[in-house]
């Protein structure tokens, strides 16, 4: 199982961080190791001084593809879900300052938190106008729809299989909205899809 992050797909995030919009998905992978234990929190790690939160749809992979055409990409999932891209900010720029990739920064352990639920896509009435957010501490600090998303979970399946085998229970982290910010030990941060919370992280 991999995990394939998108990194700058929605056009206010890539401002709040002062990045280009992209013109092709931006892709970055994460180890299996990067998901924590069901109910573990998540550490601080001791590398990092500015770690920060960035909720995500994430897209569950049910069967296997290579070169699948846009058409067909509704084919590959069935399944929705929300997860959290921790980032080490701090090391991140670093990093990109002297042009090395980024997986130190994004790809560390129990750095991609997924919800215990996953919900099937027979439940939401538009895939394409999905409304989700993230609670921290019981403030509202990050918002999205995918409406919003520059490329569409279709045309992502489409352009991560030219590269990409994929394969049954693949995830896909398709992005995160504006808003990311640092954590603090004793945050609990909370996903809602659609208002439904299904993602519960307590930060130590």
């Amino acid at each position: 199982m991999k995990i394939i992050c998108v990194g700058r797909n929605y056009i206010d995030h890539a401002k709040e961080l002062d990045n280009p919009i992209p013109k092709e998905p931006l892709l970055f992978l994460k180890p299996q190791t990067a998901i924590p234990l069901k109910g573990q929190p998540f550490f601080i790690p001791s590398f990092s001084n500015d770690i920060h939160h960035e909720l995500e749809v994430v897209v569950k992979i049910n069967r296997i593809g290579k070169h699948i055409e846009e058409r067909f990409a509704h084919k590959y999932y069935s399944e929705i879900g929300l997860g959290i891209d921790f980032t080490a900010r701090d090391l991140q720029s670093q990093l990109k300052k002297k042009g090395h990739p980024w997986e130190r920064a994004k790809a560390f352990d129990n750095s991609a938190p997924i919800s215990d639920k996953f919900k099937s896509i027979k439940e939401i009435e538009d895939l394409n106008s999905l409304g989700f957010y993230l609670q921290k501490n019981g403030n509202k600090v990050q918002e999205g729809n995918t409406k919003d998303m520059i490329f569409s979970i279709d045309q992502l399946i489409a352009e991560i299989s030219q590269y990409f085998t994929l394969k049954i229970g693949d995830l896909i982290f398709t992005g995160t909205p504006a808003g990311v910010s640092r954590v603090e030990k004793n945050d609990v941060l909370e996903g809602f899809l659609n208002d439904e919370k299904i993602l519960e992280v307590k930060v130590k």
